[in-house]
């Protein structure tokens, strides 16, 4: 007997409150099982040992980037912008898959197990493989997630200066930390939208919530992203990752899961992508979206235990919660002390001078309130005519804007002090 599922669900949200579900695809999507293991993979990793509220998840982040795109395409309709439906079916597929491609712990997995592929590679080879489970009903949407759409204002409100992916994460990081700081007004920006010679802009009337934007996202970039216990313990848990990778290509054995495993002992690149490499992109695809932040945690957790001294001890670290000292400063730490520290580290740590680069390490951060590479953010004035918000602005110059702002930071032991 074949039972008829309601698809008009309504979702209560802690930040927007009730939200809509646009469409029947929509929610035959977020059903699918790959949407759902978002359940188990935290928005901001290991945030939450500084931050406790902080254990939402990406699947949460989709539904509410989801409802802001909602709120942009009424919008931008209500004031004679021209969008299909098919287009707009496809901005909400874009949107709320944006994001479907991140491994547990995001970009520690990135720079550990899987070489050169980020998660926005991985975003696009899902996109594509669900393309093809429901006969090309994903294409446009493929199209406007990569930009190629002729149609680009409609790329930027998933991906420019001022999309509904920022505006949600900030939002929501903001709320599940408790730093007030990050608060922005999503739907002040939102309800401000305009297009202008087929661009996103922004008008002048939205200008100070625009401003409250972009010093909301550089203060939580320092506050929560960039915050230095979060580094220190990204930092480790990227040491285990990749001293567990180490052993594998080595031949041990060690715990994982099947879809670990699969990642720990293959070398995936990007030709594997591409199909030229060794893997086709559908195994890729099936062990990937059977991994989530659980997979990482319990084999943290049979790792502490492990013979090999460095995975026994960088993963019994991340499971207590004794992470690395860390100390952050505006200038590259001096070779000299660096050296000192991994000798110093070597010998309590009782490990020779080619390990002590997983206890004595250091590296940079760097803190954009407002991308380069992305288009401008267009004011529309009175009269008008458009203009870039450094020229509009009384409060922002380009440097404050652009400028890079770099931060050295350096981890070690604290038994080391």
């Amino acid at each position: 007997m074949a039972y008829l599922t309601n698809k008009h669900k309504i979702i209560n949200d802690p930040v927007y409150g009730f939200i809509s579900i646009p469409g029947d695809f929509i929610f035959d999507l977020i059903e699918h099982p790959w949407f759902q293991r978002l359940r188990n993979i935290k928005q901001l990793g290991l945030t939450s040992f500084v931050y406790p509220g902080a254990n939402h998840s990406r699947f949460q982040h989709g539904l509410g980037a989801l409802h802001l795109m909602h709120m942009a395409i009424r919008t931008l309709r209500s004031k004679g912008v021209n969008i299909s439906p098919e287009e707009e079916e496809a901005t909400y597929i874009a949107i709320l898959l944006h994001d479907i491609g991140h491994g547990p712990f995001s970009h520690a997995l990135e720079t550990s197990i899987i070489g050169g592929i980020t998660h926005e590679d991985l975003s696009l080879l899902l996109m594509r493989k669900l393309n093809e489970q429901y006969d090309g009903k994903l294409t446009l949407a493929i199209k406007i997630f990569r930009g190629t759409y002729p149609r680009k204002f409609l790329h930027e409100l998933i991906s420019g200066q001022v999309d509904m992916d920022r505006l949600d994460y900030l939002g929501r990081d903001s709320f599940f930390t408790g730093v007030i700081e990050g608060s922005v007004g999503s739907e002040r920006i939102i309800r401000m939208l305009n297009v202008v010679d087929d661009r996103l802009v922004i008008d002048e009337k939205g200008i100070y919530s625009l401003e409250n934007f972009i010093i909301a996202r550089r203060l939580m970039y320092w506050q929560v992203y960039m915050h230095k216990t979060v580094l220190s313990s990204e930092s480790l848990l990227v040491n285990i990752l990749r001293r567990a990778k180490e052993l594998a290509n080595e031949g041990a054995d060690l715990y994982a899961t099947p879809a670990l495993r699969f990642f720990l002992y293959n070398k995936i690149g990007q030709p594997d992508l591409a199909e030229k490499g060794n893997f086709p992109s559908g195994l890729i695809a099936a062990n990937f979206t059977r991994l989530d932040d659980t997979d990482i945690l319990v084999a943290a957790k049979y790792w502490a235990d492990h013979s090999d001294r460095v995975l026994s001890d960088l993963s019994g670290r991340l499971i207590r919660r004794d992470l690395f000292a860390i100390e952050l400063q505006n200038e590259p730490f001096h070779r000299e002390r660096v050296k000192d520290l991994k000798s110093l580290a070597g010998k309590l740590m009782k490990v020779g001078p080619a390990l002590e680069g997983y206890y004595v390490f250091t590296d940079s951060i760097s803190n954009l309130a407002y991308t380069p590479e992305a288009t401008d953010v267009k004011i529309v004035l009175k009269n008008g005519k458009t203009a870039d918000i450094t020229t509009v602005s009384d409060m922002f110059d380009h440097r404050f804007l652009s400028e890079r702002i770099t931060k050295y930071f350096l981890c070690y032991p604290k038994e080391c002090r």
